[in-house]
């Protein structure tokens, strides 16, 4: 059944809107517009940073395993991915999205770790496979199915990091308005 021409170019001129969206939100450049630091709201002792971190952390980590359950695991474990199925590409385009959310806020729970000295300690051996992640949005796009298992194992891997470190990670799907903020 073919498409029609309108909205495959809608689709298209949407999906790279979202993906520029967010390649430019992992970006570390800073701008000037932002307020000077002593402006802003810090925590006054370490264990209070230490709690904010691992909140952070969990937050994070929670948006990415979510996603990745919702639009990487599921629709992989239903079949949705292989060549000839329904709505096939459109599962493709959201797991390519859905990756690069989740290399986003897995690299942003990796930062947030970084104020909680045990959280730090426990992500450690985990900085090589999520790094991996960055280059499985273009595989999933491409119908690789070998990448879903990739996310599904690091995604287990930063949950039982966060649990051994007392920062249970429980899943939190984002909507799709989230997926393209980044």
């Amino acid at each position: 059944m073919p498409v029609p021409l309108r909205r495959t170019w809608v689709a298209l001129i949407l999906c790279c809107a979202l993906l520029a969206g967010t390649a430019a939100c992992g970006s570390d450049h800073k701008t000037s517009t932002r307020a000077p630091a002593a402006a802003s709201p810090s925590p006054s002792t370490s264990a209070e940073r230490q709690k904010l971190a691992k909140t952070r952390f969990v937050a994070n980590a929670g948006l990415a395993a979510g996603a990745t359950y919702q639009w990487i695991v599921k629709p992989w474990r239903a079949g949705t991915f292989k060549k000839g199925a329904d709505g096939r590409k459109v599962a493709l385009l959201k797991a390519g999205l859905a990756g690069a959310f989740a290399y986003n806020r897995l690299k942003a729970a990796q930062n947030n770790a970084q104020g909680d000295p045990t959280l730090t300690k426990a992500l450690a051996p985990l900085t090589a496979g999520i790094e991996s992640l960055k280059s499985l949005p273009p595989k999933l796009r491409s119908g690789d199915t070998d990448a879903m298992g990739a996310f599904e194992d690091t995604i287990n891997k930063v949950k039982s990091a966060g649990a051994s470190a007392g920062a249970p990670v429980t899943d939190h799907v984002p909507s799709s308005s989230d997926l393209s903020k980044g």
